[in-house]
């Protein structure tokens, strides 16, 4: 464990001074020439949120100076060490998010720049001054928030989205490239990826010696990284593609969905196997649904790409996200019920003796 975060640290360090330096940089930059001759960057791109660079170029020098301090604090160990790196990742985090929001588009600095400071992000965790159970379920209820996050994702995205139909257009239309509902979607979206991140280590962390649980978690844990991909790899339109638009961005969007779907069929058999004998029941019924409407899904998917009907392949898709979402917000009450009634994860492992009573009740592409 000191290894661990030794080497935690170090990558928070790394992380908090390549974006500290960067935002020095680019922030003086924009203040000394608002109109971005200087980063060739033309004002128009804010589309109206700024009259210039100078009020975001003075808000990214500002973070350029915190992240600074957060790496002098946490290079000295200061007891204010975790407040500091708190504000610079979550500063950081936020811009982001914003200039996506305002920007309307990505591009693939935000992969050069924002990757590290989710990097840093779980970096720091162990900064905080918490209990390992309280952090634990803190990570466990951000897997409850998670599903809630999708769930409202969809509604609230499909909602802006006029002319789009649930029934018969896929999740990814949401954000395909040039959809007007792009920006909203890919920042929703890198939150559910934080919180599905986080509620895979603290699987990790409730599943003490039990190396199958151990294993699920490190799973999810992975398939929420993974879904900072989708950023990167958007499919196109039905049009563009039918009409042979399509490029390597389809080609990666398909191999994701197809590795990502793998990730979590995977961890709910390892979990399965992991818990007692109603959650198992649950959990392989899952997989079950999981696995036909995958299945439906798959088959149906050629035709998105032909621009041909596919009157159901929404229903399909969203029937096997609601299952997955519903499964991580069972896994999450359970292991919450049983580490709260026994004071401790050991008598999840199969086999040991529990008192508490069992629970019978409790994406994506």
């Amino acid at each position: 464990m000191p290894a661990q975060r030794t080497l935690q640290r170090i990558i928070l360090l790394t992380v908090l001074g390549y974006e500290g330096l960067g935002a020095l940089v680019g922030g003086s930059f924009l203040v000394a020439g608002p109109d971005g001759r200087y980063m060739d960057i033309p004002v128009g791109v804010m589309h109206g949120a700024f009259r210039d660079f100078l009020i975001p170029g003075i808000i990214l020098f500002a973070l350029g100076v915190l992240n600074i301090a957060a790496f002098i604090a946490v290079l000295r160990r200061s007891r204010a060490d975790w407040i500091a790196a708190s504000l610079a990742i979550g500063g950081f985090m936020i811009w982001f998010f914003v200039e996506i929001a305002i920007l309307r588009q990505l591009h693939w600095l935000h992969a050069m720049w924002g990757f590290p400071v989710i990097l840093g992000g779980i970096a720091a965790l162990p900064l905080l001054p918490f209990r390992p159970a309280t952090m634990r379920d803190a990570g466990l209820i951000a897997g409850i928030a998670s599903s809630l996050l999708y769930v409202a994702m969809n509604i609230l995205v499909a909602a802006a989205s006029p002319g789009y139909s649930a029934a018969s257009q896929t999740v990814s239309e949401l954000s395909a490239v040039g959809v007007a509902t792009r920006p909203l979607w890919v920042v929703l979206g890198l939150l559910y990826t934080l919180l599905v991140t986080s509620f895979g280590w603290a699987v990790r962390m409730a599943a003490a010696d039990n190396r199958r649980l151990r294993l699920a978690g490190a799973l999810i844990a992975v398939y929420g990284t993974l879904g900072i991909g989708w950023t990167f790899a958007p499919m196109h339109t039905r049009a563009v593609l039918a009409a042979g638009g399509g490029t390597f961005s389809d080609t990666a969007h398909v191999a994701l969905a197809t590795v990502t779907v793998a990730l979590y069929l995977v961890a709910l058999g390892f979990a399965a196997a992991a818990l007692g004998r109603a959650f198992r029941i649950y959990s392989l019924a899952s997989f079950a649904v999981l696995l036909l409407f995958a299945v439906l899904t798959f088959r149906d998917a050629p035709a998105v790409g032909a621009n041909q009907p596919t009157p159901f392949i929404g229903v399909w898709e969203r029937v096997n996200i609601g299952v997955f979402l519903a499964w991580v917000v069972v896994l999450s009450i359970a292991l919450l019920r049983r580490s709260h009634s026994r004071g401790a994860i050991a008598p999840l492992i199969v086999g040991a003796p529990s008192t508490a009573p069992s629970t019978t009740t409790s994406p994506v592409v």
